[in-house]
């Protein structure tokens, strides 16, 4: 069935509908040990102001690495479960251009993601992550819901 494919990327937040997609992913590479996996999480970048909540930035910035450091590990013992090549990426920036940018640069062929993450805004059908890789992936996207 997957032929066509060699390296899957799934966006990560956490959310319900994330670790959905995550072992939909997994499923879906488990039928080729050729197709890679790569998990993707985004810090989002604090307005750059000297101060956040009288907390510096860079303070603010390195809790940001640290809190996700045991949702990566937990990723990674899952992924341990596959016989594939698979590896877990922590970036920052702008969560919906930095995806793009993501799967372009590391030519991925596919995109498995959660229809909504864990934004407090909700739009009417898609989380607006979502819809911006939707809109601007160059390869195909499985929203799950």
């Amino acid at each position: 069935m997957l032929t066509d494919y060699s390296r899957i990327v799934v966006p990560y937040d956490h959310s319900e509908l994330s670790k959905k997609a995550l072992k939909m992913a997994m499923n879906l590479v488990k039928q080729d040990e050729k197709i890679e996996l790569y998990v993707v999480m985004v810090i989002q970048p604090e307005i750059q102001l000297a101060y956040h909540y009288a907390v510096p930035i860079q303070d603010r910035r390195e809790e940001q690495f640290k809190a996700i450091e045991p949702i990566r590990e937990e990723i990674n013992q899952e992924l341990l479960k596959l016989p594939n090549k698979t590896r877990t990426f922590v970036l920052e920036g702008d969560p919906a251009r930095t995806i793009i940018d993501f799967v372009r640069k590391n030519d991925a062929d596919f995109i498995v993601m959660g229809s909504r993450g864990l934004s407090g805004l909700k739009e009417l059908f898609l989380g607006s992550v979502s819809h911006y890789v939707v809109q601007k992936a160059n390869c195909p996207v499985l929203i799950v819901k």
